[in-house]
């Protein structure tokens, strides 16, 4: 799977939330090595985080994160509504849930068009049912308008903070938007109640790793991989992960696997697999 469908990130976004079906980046569209990473290898969706471009990480300059209270025990919080919220019992299974987001990684923007004016629909007679701000909410992230589902994503909270769905969603949005502690605490919302969510915890991950934080990166990676071997992103991810603070050995050989299982992911065994340091202040 490519960080944040919702957000194909090195996740999917996905972080993300990311479920359309975009062309992907070219190498003349990717930022330079210098500046923080994408956060995906191609336009993101809310179906699932999506793997940010490894060509796209930072590069090792020795540079360390500057978002504040970005702790590791701040980052493995839930978001305050979670954190006081009861499991939500109409919530959709881990499977339902890897399903839907299967099946939305397939629409076009015409099928978001119609989300949307469904939702919109719903709206206007029921101003505050959580389930139609929720899907506006996805299909204005899977239509690339980030800041515009924001206070749908806050408005279906008000009514669903049990569901991990809104938390999965909410924070591949807010990898897009570069907002990485929120989504961070938002897949820790997400993986409260749906504790075997691989993307989710994939996505908490992707955020850390945005942050500088590759140690508590390789956690996240470790825990998505306890529940599937042979989730490929998170392979190449922990393997990117472990090369930032010279464990080259685990490096390589997560990075290996990776490209057995996802071709693409020999570039990042190329890149990160000959012991270059990206170690950053946040690891200390």
């Amino acid at each position: 799977m490519k960080l944040i469908s919702t957000l194909s990130l090195p996740a999917a976004f996905a972080l993300l939330l990311l479920a359309s079906s975009c062309a992907t980046t070219t190498e003349t569209d990717r930022p330079s090595t210098g500046t923080s990473a994408d956060v995906s290898r191609s336009a993101p969706t809310t179906a699932s985080v999506t793997a940010p471009d490894p060509a796209a990480l930072p590069a090792p300059d020795g540079t360390a994160a500057t978002t504040p209270g970005a702790t590791v025990d701040a980052l493995d919080a839930p978001s305050a509504e979670a954190a006081t919220a009861t499991a939500d019992p109409e919530a959709l299974s881990t499977a339902a849930a890897s399903a839907e987001r299967a099946a939305a990684r397939k629409m076009t923007a015409a099928d978001y068009k119609y989300q949307l004016a469904r939702a919109n629909l719903v709206l206007k007679t029921k101003p505050k049912d959580g389930r139609a701000h929720l899907e506006r909410a996805k299909a204005y992230s899977n239509l690339k308008n980030y800041k515009d589902a924001k206070p749908d994503y806050v408005a279906a909270l008000r009514t669903m903070r049990g569901n991990p769905d809104v938390y999965y969603n909410k924070g591949v949005n807010e990898l897009m938007l570069r907002e990485y502690k929120a989504a961070s605490n938002d897949f820790s919302g997400a993986v409260k109640f749906r504790p075997d969510d691989k993307e989710a915890f994939f996505g908490r991950g992707v955020a850390k790793m945005q942050m500088y934080q590759y140690k508590a990166a390789v956690s996240d990676f470790t825990r998505a991989l306890a529940i599937d071997s042979l989730y490929a992103d998170a392979l190449e991810y922990r393997g990117i992960s472990y090369s930032s603070y010279d464990r080259l050995k685990e490096a390589r050989k997560d990075l290996k696997k990776a490209a057995q299982l996802n071709p693409e992911a020999e570039k990042s065994l190329r890149r990160y697999g000959k012991g270059n340091s990206m170690v950053r202040g946040g690891n200390k």
